[in-house]
């Protein structure tokens, strides 16, 4: 959604859905044309928009909605992602988060990791309407743009570098306290450097070096909120001031000038570490993108021009030479060669390229010079809806994060609380306000809010960008903690078992036509069909160079076959059950010859008469019963489901390794297949490549649809596998149970450091100093825990 201001006039482009045609686009122009206030409408079918010029005196945004919602379409939310500044911790993104879900029909998803929020938003609210919610909040935030990935980098580099200048001049002026710091732990309790040198020292860390903590907390508690700034600055200043009242008034008590410095100095070191760390955490987000060159070489006029491939269009024709990427999505139209697609699918092997094979940006070019028709560009390629699609997952939150989620919201003002409560009591039972301040701090600066919210979104982040480049996309962070509890994997055979290139084996004609009559017949009826058994049909009478027949009265009845007029003679097709139960005669021991081969029979049928039986063949995948028992091992339960007959589907079962199946199922009854099994309390997942398997794969708990599939499929699945092989979902599995193991031992880390840690401070068992740096290492932990993910490898269970 845009919006611009034209003297007392505004202009809004809404995305329209719900158009079916150009009469729809039409009558809602018309309806928004009625509308008070608007001054011209226009509603544009192809982009399925309207571009509305209206009085913002009388006509308001939530007006136009209800209008078009009125008019029986909708206006989808918008979505956008935010690159944030200003967090220093979790309950800051908990607070972001906060600010933006209170605005009406707004809900973002905060990533304290990755810095981003991502918002899906209603039109009536603007992205400046967000950005000045965030703001008001005491953060900043601007639209993240793939064009502006390089800036928003450099951005974060910067930050960095300063974030080190301060850190080495707060490690110089730090460095004298150490004498300080050994003299107490020695027993000089008198102090070895002048309190005034200590004050002079410690100061400049406090108020310049420490400035992003004051502003942090006050940022925090203007906005209703607090976070860690709150418990650094509380901590330190506590210190800090009673220090400078002792020296100040030359009073007989220690001062703590070294604690106040030194846990500013060692926050700051964690900080570091843990933005380089988080930094590690998108690798292989930078791999992807890293993958497609800057320039292509085009062919304009006959000649070979480098131009940006931000300027290449469909259509364009471009040159691949050895040893070069690809730059945008094409087909070859000149050349072979052998292409790596390791870094998109995972696969090791380099794959043959020839004329008319798809090639896709990033990948590899390793021997031959290959010309190729641009098909996809710019955001419209492969690879950029792979980097889209790891995105989403690592943005979005998994169910496992919603407790750490909650206890960070009331984290600090509980362990403020707890640092009152042990001033108060330490200084009443111990009678010295020196020893219970310094407890009071200790409990402040030991608490550690941001492990606990790093635990999660670092490993979603470190695991999704590792399956990314080993071929398995998944889409939220939720399919991949769902991933871990599948106990029954229902799996769909064509294409998904078997290799979904199904080839006619065997005609067998019936009077009074021949082999050749059949197999023209059957073509004519299924050329408007994606079935793979359709295709097989088409493709063998191409083979054999007979004509496609015109087909008149044609209608596709799904799952029971298709029916249509040839010649003008009517004829059906379809599933040798569902033709016994339209009555046709057939020959029995021909049909059974063929399926007790593992063959896939199809009858064409005349009036109530079998005209002939083809047989067809999918070849079962060299890689499914290696994977089939790999998921076995894995203590999966695997069922499969085909329409195919009985007899057929145990061959193809045995053949896999598979002892349970279900055969002569309809598309239809696949979902009804898994509801099913879901009602037996059990945790199912679905596997399928087709356009008749989204149903099911919706129903299933986590679905997974083969990169070669229908785009129907992979909409509807949580997880894409890039590769047209089973041992993909045994891989999904396995980053799913590694990613939530490396998940909980982090929760572990985080909650078990606050709970033994906070008591020790409150007790006088820690000194503020190793306190703070504790906390420093706490979330530096977890940070790197998560990039122990790295090390997991596809195949592996």
């Amino acid at each position: 959604m845009s919006t611009a201001t034209k003297t007392k006039r505004e202009s809004i482009d809404l995305p329209i859905e719900g158009m079916t045609c150009a009469a729809c686009a039409t009558r809602l122009e018309k309806v928004l044309n009625r509308v008070g206030g608007v001054e011209q409408a226009a509603v544009n079918f192809a982009s399925e928009s309207a571009h509305i010029r209206f009085d913002p005196a009388t006509a308001r945004t939530p007006e136009l909605v209800a209008a078009v919602e009125k008019a029986g379409f909708k206006v989808p939310p918008q979505q956008v992602q935010l690159a944030l500044t200003g967090m220093t911790c979790a309950a800051c993104a908990t607070r972001i988060e906060k600010v933006l879900n209170r605005m009406p029909s707004v809900s973002a998803q905060v990533n304290f990791a990755t810095e981003e929020a991502q918002v899906s938003f209603p039109p009536a609210t603007s992205i400046d309407d967000l950005i000045a919610a965030v703001r008001k909040a005491g953060y900043d935030a601007h639209v993240r743009e793939d064009a502006g990935r390089a800036v928003d980098r450099a951005r974060k580099e910067e930050i960095a570098r300063q974030e080190l200048r301060l850190f080495i001049i707060a490690a110089v002026l730090t460095a004298p306290f150490l004498v300080e710091m050994i003299g107490m732990f020695t027993g000089a309790h008198h102090g070895i450097l002048p309190r005034w040198l200590q004050w002079l020292l410690a100061t400049p860390i406090q108020f310049w070096v420490g400035k992003r903590f004051y502003v942090g907390a006050y940022h925090a508690l203007r906005g209703g909120g607090a976070n860690m700034d709150v418990l650094v600055a509380l901590g330190t200043s506590m210190a800090y001031l009673f220090s400078a009242v002792v020296t100040a008034f030359n009073l007989d008590q220690h001062v703590y000038f070294e604690a106040s410095a030194a846990i500013i100095t060692l926050v700051l070191m964690g900080k570091l570490l843990e933005a380089r760390a988080k930094r590690k955490t998108s690798a292989a987000i930078e791999a992807l993108i890293k993958l497609q060159p800057k320039t292509a070489r085009v062919l304009r006029n006959g000649e070979l021009v480098e131009v940006n491939v931000n300027d290449l269009v469909v259509g364009d024709v471009y040159v691949v030479r050895s040893g070069e990427n690809v730059p945008v999505d094409g087909e070859v139209i000149d050349g072979s060669s052998s292409v790596d697609e390791s870094l998109l699918t995972g696969e090791s092997m380099p794959v043959a390229k020839r004329i008319n094979d798809k090639v896709f940006a990033g990948t590899l070019n390793q021997q031959g010079q290959l010309q190729c028709r641009a098909t996809g560009v710019g955001s419209h390629t492969q690879l950029a809806a792979i980097i889209r699609l790891v995105e989403q997952a690592q943005g979005s939150k998994a169910p496992i994060q919603r407790l750490a989620d909650r206890i960070s919201a009331i984290f600090v003002p509980v362990v403020v609380s707890i640092s009152v409560v042990t001033l108060l009591a330490g200084w009443g039972v111990t009678g010295s306000f020196t020893t219970a301040l310094i407890n009071a701090v200790a409990v402040l600066v030991i608490a550690c809010p941001c492990a606990l919210g790093l635990a999660t979104p670092t490993a979603i982040m470190v695991g999704t960008g590792r399956g990314a480049q080993s071929g398995v996309l998944v889409k939220n962070a939720a399919a991949l903690e769902q991933a871990e509890h599948i106990q029954t994997l229902i799996i769909d055979k064509t294409g998904t078992l078997t290799e979904g290139k199904p080839k006619v084996t065997d005609i067998v004609p019936i009077a009074p036509i021949d082999a050749n009559e059949v197999l023209r017949i059957a073509a004519a009826l299924e050329q408007g069909s994606e079935h793979p058994l359709a295709r097989a049909v088409l493709e063998d009478a191409k083979a054999k160079s007979i004509g496609v027949s015109r087909v008149e009265d044609f209608q596709a009845h799904t799952g029971e076959g298709v029916t249509g007029k040839v010649d003008g003679q009517a004829y059906w097709i379809g599933a040798p059950a569902i033709a016994a139960q339209r009555g046709v005669a057939m020959d029995a021991s021909a049909l059974d010859a063929l399926q007790s081969q593992g063959k896939t029979v199809i009858v064409l049928a005349m009036e109530q008469s079998a005209v002939g039986l083809i047989a067809i063949a999918d070849r079962l995948r060299d890689t499914s019963r290696t994977a089939v028992q790999r998921l076995r091992a894995m203590g999966v339960e695997l069922v499969m489901l085909t329409g195919d007959n009985a007899k057929t589907a145990e061959a193809v079962a045995k053949e896999a390794g598979i002892t349970n199946f279900t055969a002569n199922v309809r598309p239809q009854d696949k979902a009804d297949a898994v509801n099913r099994l879901r009602g037996d309390k059990k945790h199912v997942g679905m596997v399928g490549d087709g356009i008749n398997d989204a149903p099911a794969l919706a129903a299933a708990d986590v679905s997974f649809a083969v990169g070669a599939g229908s785009d129907v499929a992979i909409e509807a699945a949580d997880v894409t596998l890039m590769r047209n092989d089973l041992n993909g979902v045994a891989d999904a599995i396995s980053l799913s149970r590694a990613t939530l193991s490396k998940i909980r031992q982090n929760l572990f880390f985080a909650f078990i450091y606050n709970i033994l840690g906070i008591p020790l401070a409150a007790f006088g068992m820690l000194n503020p100093v190793i306190a703070g740096a504790a906390m420093a290492m706490s979330s530096v932990s977890v940070v790197t825990n998560s990039l122990l993910l790295k090390r997991w490898k596809a195949g592996k269970s």
